[in-house]
Formats: structure tokens, sequence, C-alpha cells
């Protein structure tokens, strides 16, 4: 699918912002030079700061050659792509600005033959996606011929009550097939390639169920600590800063039924019925049971003192916010009962990944060869970050050999392909919204039920802060992680292509060998 031949006029609220610079303007260049992005689009800029339409075009210019995957030469026309883009100073409680963004808006309109349709990205706090919101209504930007969609960021509430106040104050003005509610994981392409690879495989989808499968483990880890938002981020901590979002529509993806049809809402309808039937913690034991709660301390890593939580700019030093979590989480439906999802977030750990294991049962013990050799497990992992591809495990006999078999371990490594250049999440997901896809986006009810769940465990431990672990800082976190795993006679797979089976013979390749 291209864009909308109309296109559209898009106006970007924190222009000046972070997020613009290093993601927004890069996809919009990326789109542009890829041709999907027709000449028919302008882009507004819209914040508090004072600058002039050829200053934001150099701003733009400054974010493209830092941090887009294609870079403006001397054969681009730049000045032809820097031609669709303004800029306009707004107080965003200033009714009258809004009406003169509207006639801003208007003009470009007829300037780039882009026939109303107007594309609203809220890169801003969530507290004030109501009042710009009712202000576009007011400021008469939603009275325009064409259509008119509403994109915002996460996070979306802090919890179910502030969520659903936020959802009403959006609803006063736009209906929900126009709220577009960003996830950027939903955009990054291994998070795509999931669905693609379970229903487009015969030998995958007979074995994706509890006959089959042990557990499946989902792994978000950072390197960094929180730099410079420590003031953020002692408001929402791991379990909603990653965990309410990000991790949650990753086991939707993973545990989701194939959607009747290749529709937006069938596929949302699909990853709701997972969400609905995880099983809600019963009380602040089962918690404490189920789920690990951390926060880093003082450690190092390779070589490198790193500073505890406790230490870093604007972080209380009495806070109890978690920098990691980890949960076990059962989806009680006839396809999953009884197989545990394992999912873990955290700061300051030893590596930068983002992976998706998949372990299988083993075949039956002392039955054949298995009653001589000792077997490894079979894994089939997804590689979302940094790296990008599948990794398969599995057991064959060694070369040259009558008695001994080992692990063969065999990887697609998409990153490695020759000639590749994958597009960012950003890019693919602007891209669907203003063509009017959002598959990759989430809907409310999706946003509610994650919430639901969520919500179980901050009230558990907001009643006490007794099972709040530290972990050094550039180690895997709390011991006690660890050891929920091995009650049930698992344990956490290594990340980030280090796995833990150095005899075995791995078979490489990339996306080029197939052409």
């Amino acid at each position: 699918m291209n864009l909308s031949p109309d296109g559209a006029v898009i106006v970007l609220f924190g222009a000046t912002g972070d997020l613009a610079r290093r993601k927004l303007f890069p996809a919009f260049y990326s789109l542009y030079r890829e041709g999907k992005l027709s000449d028919r689009f302008a882009v507004v800029g819209v914040a508090r700061r004072p600058r002039t339409d050829e200053q934001f075009q150099e701003d733009v210019l400054e974010s493209i050659r830092e941090f887009a995957r294609h870079q403006p030469g001397e054969d681009d026309d730049w000045d032809a792509f820097a031609s669709h883009f303004r800029y306009m100073s707004l107080d965003i409680h200033d009714l009258d600005g809004f009406r003169r963004l509207n006639s801003l808006a208007g003009q470009l309109d007829e300037t780039f033959a882009v026939g109303g349709n107007r594309l609203f990205y809220l890169a801003l706090a969530p507290e004030l996606f109501g009042d710009v919101s009712l202000n576009l209504k007011g400021g008469g930007l939603l009275d325009s011929a064409g259509w008119h969609r509403l994109v915002i960021e996460k996070p979306f509430g802090y919890d179910l009550e502030s969520a659903e106040k936020l959802n009403e104050e959006l609803r006063r003005v736009f209906p929900e097939e126009d709220i577009y509610r960003i996830d950027h994981y939903l955009g990054k392409e291994m998070v795509q390639n999931i669905e693609v690879i379970r229903f487009t495989n015969a030998f995958f989808e007979p074995l994706w169920n509890n006959r089959y499968i042990s557990n499946i483990q989902i792994t978000l880890s950072e390197t960094v600590g929180v730099e410079e938002r420590g003031g953020y981020y002692d408001t929402a901590g791991a379990l909603r800063d990653m965990g309410q979002n990000h991790m949650l529509q990753m086991v939707t993806m993973m545990a989701m039924e194939p959607p009747s049809v290749l529709h937006p809402e069938a596929v949302r309808d699909e990853k709701v019925k997972v969400l609905k039937s995880m099983r809600l913690y019963k009380d602040a034991e089962d918690v404490r049971r189920n789920v690990v709660r951390g926060q880093y301390v003082a450690g190092e890593s390779k070589g490198k003192a790193l500073r505890g939580y406790l230490e870093e700019d604007k972080v209380p030093e009495h806070s109890t916010t978690e920098t990691y979590f980890a949960a076990k989480i059962f989806v009680d439906n006839f396809r999953w009962a009884g197989v545990p999802f394992y999912v873990r977030t955290g700061k300051r750990l030893p590596a930068k990944a983002t992976e998706v294991v998949v372990e299988f049962k083993n075949v039956p013990e002392n039955v054949y060869l298995a009653s001589k050799h000792q077997l490894q497990t079979n894994l089939l992992v997804f590689r979302v970050n940094p790296m990008e591809g599948v990794y398969i495990k599995f057991n064959a006999k060694a070369p040259g050999s009558e008695e001994r078999i080992v692990p063969v371990a065999m990887d697609f490594c998409h990153s490695n392909g020759v000639g590749i250049n994958t597009p960012e999440a950003y890019e693919r997901l602007i891209h669907d919204a203003v063509r009017g896809d959002s598959t990759y986006f989430t809907r409310w009810d999706e946003v509610a039920a994650a919430w639901r769940f969520v919500d179980r465990i901050a009230a558990a431990w907001r009643e006490s802060n007794d099972d709040l672990q530290t972990y050094p800082a550039g180690s895997w976190g709390p011991e006690a992680a660890a050891a929920m795993l091995e009650r049930e006679g698992h344990r956490w797979w290594p990340v980030n292509g280090q796995r833990d089976d150095d005899q075995a013979i791995r078979l490489s390749s990339d996306i080029s060998a197939s052409t």
C-alpha cells in the first residue's frame, strides 16, 4: 500500500523535542527518499520556542545528517524536500493561536494540493493531550474536507483510572478509529515478522501450543541507566515504562490466534483476546510469588564503574522505584494453558537486547537416542534488537561421527543482509497512520486490558517495599528472577547472540543467501 494520493498536512506538536530530532524528522526523510511520501504533503512544526521557517528547516537537516538511514547528498533535491516544512510558535492553551495554525494549514492545503487531510502528531506530555484536542476542534482544524487523525505517544495514562480519563477527553473530539496510539515496538521489523513466520510456515503453526512448547521468554534489556530522564523515570518505573506497553504487546504477538481476515480490526481483536485471557494475580502474595522487582545499585561493566539508581540526577534519595522487573504470566486459553510466559526488562544490564525465546519441550527420555545421549533443548529465537533475525537450535549427528549428537545453531541474520537498510519503526508507523492502517497501533480496549493486568502488580507494590530487590549495575538483575524460573525447572536463556552452546555447529546465513 502507498500513501493516500491526496497526502496530508502533518502538524507536529513538540517539534523542538528529542523525539522529533532523533526519530520523526529522519522518518519523514526516509519515506520521502523511498517514494512513500508523495509531493502532496506538508509538515508544520509546532512548539513554544521561537524559530523561523529557515531555522526549522536547518534543524531538520542537522537531525537527518545525524540520525537518518539516508544521507542528503549533492544529488538530492534537498531544497524541494525542505520546502514542505514550516514552523509556528504556539502556546497550546491559546485558542487564537490554533486559529492561526488553521489558517496556515489551509494555505498549505492549497499549495500542496493536499485535499484537507490532516494528521496531528502529539509528541507531548500526556496531560496535554486533552487540551490540545479540544483546541484543535475549537480552532477549526477539524473542519477541513479530508480526514483527521490523531497520533499520540506513550505513556497513555498512569493506571487504568487515569487512562480512562484521558481516553474520555480524546473521545470528545476524535472517534476511536481516528486515534492512533503509538507503541514503537510494534513498528520494528522482527516484531512484525513474528506473525509472518508464525502464520505462513506449516512446520511452526502445528507446534505453536502447550503440547510442544515448554515456555516463552521475552527479554528487553538496556545497558544504560536513567541518564537525564531521572525525574520522569522515577514517576514511571520499569513496569509502566516498558511492561504495560512494549512487553505485553509482544506477549500478544506470540500468543494471538490467526485473524480471520487480513484487516486491522481483526488483528487487534485477537490481541485483545490474549490480554483478556491473561491470568490476573489474586493478591499481594500472588504478585510476590510471580513478579520480581529490582533497583540497580553501584556496580561496574567492562571495567567501568557505574553508579546506583539513587545516585542518579533528579532521583529522590529514598526512591523505591523499580528499574527492573520480571514476571511469570499465564494465558489461560485452550492453546496456552499451563505454558509460562516469562518477561523481564531492566536498566544497567550487561547487554542491550530485545529477544523472544521459544523453548520447546524435550523428546521423551529413555527412548531411542534420548536414552543414550544428553540431548539439548530446541530453541526458536526472534532477535528484535540490536541484531535482527531468527535463531534456531536443534540436535543433529556430528559430521564424521557415528555416535556423537551435537546441537546445531542456525542463524538467519537480517542485519547482515547485503544492501539491506531496514526501515526504522517510526517510518513504518508514520506511513501506516497517513494511509489509515491501524494494525500496529493500540486500540483502547487493548490499553485498558493491559492496565487491568499491570494495576494488580502496582497495587501490591504499594502495600509494601519489602520485596524490592537490589542488583549491581552491569549484572543480569536480582537473583530472585533466576530463582523464579528455577522453581519450575527452567532458566533464562542468554541473549544478544551470546548462547551457551559453544559446542554447537553454527550454520550462519543472511537474507542475501536466498537472492
